[in-house]
Parts: structure tokens; C-alpha cells; sequence
């Protein structure tokens, strides 16, 4: 079985040599590692994906004297098992499609127990991929017990990612701290940043040359959570706002796959409000 360890503390030296003799001492071997050093805060960073034939919870207890020892933050999870993700959706399907069919094919490590909805637009797409599908009615009225019913959901199906693939409703601030560091938002727009209504007719507007999307852990401040991922194509003016729609979904989609598949890998760990990305 392989297995990634992933770890954050303050530089210092000899910290590759610890973490590698106590994977060669346990009988393990690794597959292959990086590292990053924040030199501006003098943090570390490392991913280490390995074999050994002890199970997960012996490996955490075994690495916690180091993790001790050197003021570690780390995680260990099996490199294998497919992160269960639970998709919040409201009436545009091209970024539920997109992470359904990835995810049927096996590009995508996760597997989708439920599709979350304030809409019944997408459910048949959700049942073509055999995904069970869960309406909620969300209004001011019923905001407060339609997120407990996603913490549920949550907790029920044993779920470690929770994705908006362009759920149309702003989480509350209690439910952004619940999930912090496993909810992940795909955002319609890279630079210039255009919000509320039909962002692309802003966009043709403005003659913007470029369009793209942006994937970012939830946070309570709306769409300015770590940056896992960016996507960027370039547009003219002979592009309508239709055809600006047509290519940001695209590359919405694209981007949210991509900053999915990397925390779904454990590749991404968060530094204050960025991130690293160990890929």
C-alpha cells in the first residue's frame, strides 16, 4: 500500500533527513517527494509519497515523535483511497458534468456519494452517472436548516471535500468555518474581477482581452479564500458575450477538475492566505 505525507513547520536543518530515515527505518520506501521553503517566513513544506507495509493509523502514531520533535503539522493518508465529495450545484451543469465524467473515467480521485441542489434542473444528470440527488429549498426562511442538512449530508456519507461547481448561494459564516480547508469554490473571472449579475455581458463591456476562472478554498470573505488554482484563455472583440459565456465555462471546469484532482492528491497545503502547491 502507498501512502502521501504531507507536513508543514519552521525551517530548520536536517528536516528531509528525519522524515526520510524514519520511512527507510520502518521498512518503507518513497516513491517521490517535494519541498518548498517560504524564505519570507521561513516555513517548510513537504509531500512525500511512499510505501510501507504498516496501515495509516500506525504510521500517524508512529511519525508523531517527529512531528513532536521538530514542530511538525503533518498529515498521512492513503495515497489510493479516493476522496469522498460531496457537489453543491444550482442550474448551470457544465462543472458537475465535467467532475462526474473525470471521476467515472478514474482521472479524478474522488468518488461522488450525492449531488446538493437548490434546483431541480440537474438531476438527471446527476442520475446518468447512477449519483443520488438532494434537493433543498433555500430561502432566507430556510437558509439556516437547508446548510444543516449539508452538514448532514456531511457527516452521513462520510464526506472530506465539499465542492461548489457553481452553487449559486453564498454559505454562511458558520458553515465557511465548518468546512474550512475542505470546501473548494470555482469563481467565473481572473482579471478584471466582475461580480454579481450576467458577468460576461460585464466583461464584453470592458473589451476584456482575457477571461478565466479562479479555484479557491471557501472562506467567510466571499471569493477571496487561498488560490488553489487559476485558468486563464485569451478573447477580442469579435467574441459576443454568448461566445465569452461558451469559453469561460470551459475553462471553469477545467480549473476546478485541476484544483480538485490536486487536493484530492494532497498536494496543496495552505500558507496564512495562500498556498503551496506541490505538483
Amino acid at each position: 500500500m502507498t501512502f502521501v505525507l504531507t507536513l508543514t513547520c519552521p525551517d530548520r536543518a536536517g528536516l528531509v533527513y528525519a522524515v526520510t530515515r524514519w520511512i527507510a527505518e520502518g521498512g518503507g520506501n518513497i516513491l517521490d517527494s517535494q519541498q518548498f521553503t517560504d524564505t519570507s517566513d521561513a516555513e517548510f513544506f513537504l509531500r512525500v509519497h511512499f510505501e510501507h507495509g504498516a496501515d495509516v493509523d500506525a504510521l500517524r502514531s508512529g511519525f508523531a515523535p517527529v512531528a513532536d520533535e521538530h514542530a511538525m503539522d503533518f498529515r498521512i493518508v492513503v495515497a489510493e483511497a479516493p476522496l469522498r465529495t460531496l457537489v453543491l450545484v444550482s442550474k448551470e451543469g457544465h462543472c458537475l458534468n465535467d467532475l462526474l465524467y473525470r471521476q467515472s473515467t478514474g482521472s479524478l480521485p474522488i468518488e461522488i456519494p450525492a449531488v446538493v441542489s437548490n434546483h431541480p434542473d440537474l438531476e438527471k444528470m446527476a442520475a446518468a452517472y447512477e449519483t443520488p440527488f438532494h434537493r433543498l429549498t433555500v430561502t432566507p426562511e430556510t437558509k439556516a436548516e437547508s446548510e444543516a442538512e449539508i452538514l448532514r449530508l456531511v457527516d452521513e456519507l462520510d464526506v472530506q471535500l465539499v465542492v461548489l461547481a457553481r452553487y449559486m448561494q453564498i454559505l454562511s459564516d458558520d458553515l465557511c468555518r465548518s468546512l474550512a480547508g475542505r470546501a473548494i469554490n470555482i469563481h467565473h473571472s481572473f482579471l478584471p474581477s466582475f461580480k454579481g449579475a450576467r458577468p460576461y455581458h460585464q466583461a464584453h463591456d470592458r473589451g476584456v482581452k482575457l477571461i478565466g476562472a479562479t479555484a479557491h478554498y471557501v472562506t467567510a470573505d466571499l471569493d477571496e479564500g487561498p488560490i488553489i488554482d487559476q485558468g486563464v484563455l485569451r478573447v477580442d472583440h469579435r467574441m459576443t458575450p454568448a461566445d465569452l459565456a461558451r469559453v469561460g465555462r470551459d475553462v471553469e471546469a477545467q480549473t476546478l477538475s485541476r484544483a480538485v484532482k490536486l487536493h484530492a492528491e494532497a498536494r496543496v497545503l495552505r500558507n496564512g492566505p495562500r498556498t503551496v502547491v506541490l505538483d
